[in-house]
């Protein structure tokens, strides 16, 4: 029986090892052409060797090139300050909401929860143009906050929250209202700090939601001084040309925040998912 299931380990290995070749194949030959020069580009493209997926020649200049003759530097500062901010605003009024709705009773609760579950369920394109109006009424169209504001009342996060919070037992806070702490203490001091996990699925959540925003950014800035990663990347190509060297070069310098932040909270990532209803 242990030698049978030890083929059985084997053969699900393997087969998942075939599997992920499909997945990292592009992705080592993207990293290999970044690291080419510019002109060798295809030189090793077809037929695919093994020097299609390590550079003879490894050098750092696209990156380089990108970071000072393209300005990506400021590309990664704006999206790295459009999701901090974006983040800690949709924390704070998510939260809040989501403690709402899971210990208070009030009119209305029922019909006021379907709607911020249909609020994650409708396709952002479809509110775009209302969206764009609005923010030009404001008079913040080509601002950050036209690429923050629009971010924060999350209904996703608001209902991660919601579920966390209906897991806390109110008898916690009812014995801190029983020694005279308001609401706001309550939710301040004993409900937040119990939520780690949750705020680190909402952080990560929302983080990669704005990291890898394009449309909107597109619609609602037009200057340069606003230009997020993914508009910048995507400027690389055009209908007449594309700069492969510079795209693959900042795809990858771009995927990098994400890819650190994800490593680094995934614990509490997992820890979060299966606390907050949403197990399989």
């Amino acid at each position: 029986m242990k030698k049978r299931s030890l083929w059985k380990t084997l053969i699900l290995f393997a087969v998942l090892g075939i599997i992920s070749l499909f997945f990292l194949i592009p992705l080592i030959w993207v990293v290999a052409s970044a690291l080419r020069p510019a002109s060798p580009l295809y030189e090793y493209a077809n037929p695919l060797t093994w020097k299609s997926f390590i550079p003879t020649q490894p050098t750092l200049e696209n990156f380089v090139h990108i970071f000072v003759n393209l300005n990506f530097g400021r590309a990664l500062m704006n999206s790295l300050f459009v999701s901090v901010s974006t983040i800690v605003l949709t924390v704070l009024v998510s939260s809040m909401a989501g403690f709402a709705l899971a210990k208070f009773e009030f009119r209305g609760k029922a019909a006021l929860f379907t709607i911020v579950l249909i609020t994650f369920m409708v396709p952002f394109e479809s509110i775009v143009i209302p969206l764009y109006i609005l923010i030009k009424q404001l008079h913040i169209d080509n601002t950050y906050w036209a690429l923050i504001l629009p971010g924060v009342a999350n209904g996703l996060a608001i209902f991660l929250f919601r579920q966390f919070f209906s897991e806390v037992p109110s008898e916690i806070m009812e014995a801190a209202r029983i020694d005279g702490a308001s609401w706001f203490r309550i939710y301040w001091r004993i409900v937040l700090p119990l939520s780690v996990p949750a705020i680190v699925t909402v952080i990560v959540m929302v983080f990669m939601f704005q990291w890898n925003s394009l449309f909107w950014p597109l619609v609602a800035t037009h200057s340069s001084r606003f230009e997020v990663v993914q508009v910048a990347i995507a400027a690389h190509r055009s209908t007449e040309n594309t700069s492969w060297a510079n795209l693959f070069s900042s795809a990858i310098a771009g995927s990098l925040p994400p890819v650190i932040l994800f490593l680094f909270l995934q614990k509490y990532f997992v820890r979060g998912i299966s606390g907050t209803g949403l197990k399989g």
